[in-house]
Parts: C-alpha cells; sequence; structure tokens
C-alpha cells in the first residue's frame, strides 16, 4: 500500500513503540497521523493529532472511529505487561489486565474500526504482537496468554477482513528497548527498528513481520514437539 499522504492512527503513540510507529508514518509522508492515547496532554509531538482512546472503554473506543472516520491504517500498539500474576501463586489481576488490553482492546478497536478502513478502500490493520505469542513465558504467563490470544484473533481478521480488503500486520518482537522491558537485562532491538520493518511490510503488502533473531527461530520453532526446557 501507499504510506505517502495516508491518514493513520496508532494507540499507545506517546511512548515507546507507539511513538516510533507515528514518527515512521510522517517520515514515510503520512498526511496525518492521530496519537490516540489515554491522556492527550502525554502527546508531546507537535506534528501528530492527540486524540482521547483508553483501549478498554467501549464509549471512548466509539468516539474515537467516529472522530478520525479519515484513516486508511490503524496500528493496534496499546498495551500492558500485566505484571503481578504469578504462575503457580497469587492472584489474577495482572492477567486480566493484560487479556484486558492487550487481546480485548485489540479486538474492540479493530471491530470499531474495521468499517471505517472499508469506506477509505481497505487500507491495513496492524497489530503489535509478541515472541511471546508463540512461547511460553513462566516469569510472565498473563502477558504471554494475551498475545498468544492477540495472535489468535489477528488470524482471524485476517480472514474476517479480506473481502474488505484490508491487509492485516501482525508484528512480532523479542525485547525491544522501551519502558516497557527496562527490567530485563537481556539483548534489545529498538523501536526505530520494529517501526521501520513495519513500514516495509506495509508499503509491499507483507502480512507478517518477524522483526529480530529470537523471533524467526520461534516461529520456525512451532512445527517442533514440545520440550520440557526453553529453547536456547
Amino acid at each position: 500500500m501507499e504510506l505517502k499522504g495516508s491518514v493513520a492512527l496508532v494507540t499507545g503513540a506517546n511512548r515507546g513503540i507507539g511513538r516510533a510507529f507515528a514518527r515512521a508514518l510522517l517520515d514515510h509522508g503520512a498526511a496525518k497521523v492521530y496519537a490516540a492515547v489515554r491522556d492527550p496532554a502525554s502527546v508531546a509531538d507537535p506534528d501528530l493529532v492527540p486524540l482521547c482512546l483508553d483501549v478498554t472503554d467501549p464509549e471512548q473506543v466509539a468516539a474515537a472511529a467516529a472522530a478520525a472516520g479519515d484513516v486508511s491504517i490503524v496500528i493496534n500498539n496499546a498495551g500492558t505487561a500485566g505484571s503481578g500474576s504469578a504462575l503457580l501463586d497469587g492472584g489474577f489481576d495482572g492477567a486480566r489486565q493484560a487479556m484486558e488490553v492487550n487481546y480485548f482492546g485489540t479486538w474492540a478497536v479493530s471491530r470499531a474500526f474495521a468499517p471505517v478502513l472499508a469506506r477509505n478502500g481497505g487500507g491495513a490493520l496492524v497489530n503489535m504482537l509478541s515472541l511471546a505469542s508463540w512461547v511460553g513465558q513462566p516469569d510472565f504467563p498473563g502477558y504471554a496468554a494475551s498475545k498468544a490470544a492477540q495472535w489468535s484473533l489477528t488470524d482471524a481478521l485476517r480472514q474476517g477482513l479480506h473481502e474488505q480488503n484490508t491487509l492485516v500486520v501482525g508484528v512480532h518482537a523479542g525485547f525491544v528497548d522501551t519502558d516497557l522491558s527496562a527490567w530485563v537485562d537481556a539483548p534489545k532491538i529498538s523501536a526505530e527498528t520494529v517501526a521501520e520493518l513495519t513500514m516495509d511490510a506495509l508499503t509491499n503488502d507483507r502480512p507478517e513481520v518477524l522483526a529480530d533473531a529470537e523471533t524467526r527461530k520461534a516461529k520456525a520453532g512451532l512445527s517442533l514437539p514440545p520440550t520440557a526446557t526453553p529453547a536456547s
């Protein structure tokens, strides 16, 4: 698809990967980029159009779709780590939050904007997923489960929106150098790398981004038998 002159909306665009997505869209010639965030005052970039959106609030989701009726690209980036839910003890509040934001939030925004994309020629819907979509994570099981659900949803949307000519792109990455992964000491790629690879996928109508070597390895391993120990 053509990025130059497009109108896009990015959820969670005030920081991290979302901000990188928004800047990359502008750098590739987008005419307008809505920064859809819970607190519009947190959008510091004057080139973006702030838009109030909590993806877990149905009224705000509907209002955003009504206000941004000119979009041809929607990027579901807003997410949470859902920390605090251990695998074998404690409560499930963090896991429920992860599912509400990462899975149901993505579903709600996608459902609301699907008719908008259809009216504007089909366009593209991008979901920010994870290596954890494919690999169980005992240290953060709630987050991983929400990303696995989000991956399933992405495939359902790809099939369901095919007839209206909407390109659905799933973006998978391991640890990205943002606040969300500041707690872990592991190799990370930059948010700008993720964004640029996604722009390339959109330009070339590719439905999937595998942003780093670990993610590509995990995808390749899906057909292998289960193992009791994590892959190295």
